[in-house]
């Protein structure tokens, strides 16, 4: 088992479409290229694009929750922000965010690869 548990930030959007779907990870994929990958703790965002169109979700990873915060304290919020309305301003669609609250998790589990189970 992976014991590196980690802390994410997962970003949930609904889109109209195919086209908006690449559209906005495209933009999203350039926002954090440009305002949050040198951070440190920074590990990785991934870009999950659901096949009917209609959702994307974004799964920023960091170390522990500790650089994440220290990301949110230091880091330009009113610019990023900005650059996210601005993005999704840009888009031929329409994308909807579906977070509720802060979209922050702790790993607390994961099923890595391995031999076959025998038995109960």
């Amino acid at each position: 088992m992976n014991t590196d548990a980690g802390f994410v930030s997962i970003i949930d959007y609904t889109t109209d479409g195919h086209t908006t779907q690449r559209e906005l990870v495209s933009a999203f994929a350039e926002i954090q290229e440009r305002w949050v990958r040198f951070y440190p703790g920074f590990h990785s965002a991934r870009f999950h694009a659901s096949t009917d169109g209609t959702r994307v979700y974004n799964v920023v990873r960091w170390e522990d929750e500790a650089a994440y915060r220290a990301f949110v304290e230091e880091s330009d919020t009113e610019g990023r922000m900005a650059a996210i309305i601005a993005a999704l301003d840009g888009l031929s669609g329409t994308a909807e965010p579906r977070m509720s609250g802060v979209p922050t998790y702790e790993v607390v589990r994961e099923v890595a690869p391995g031999p076959r189970r025998v038995g109960p």
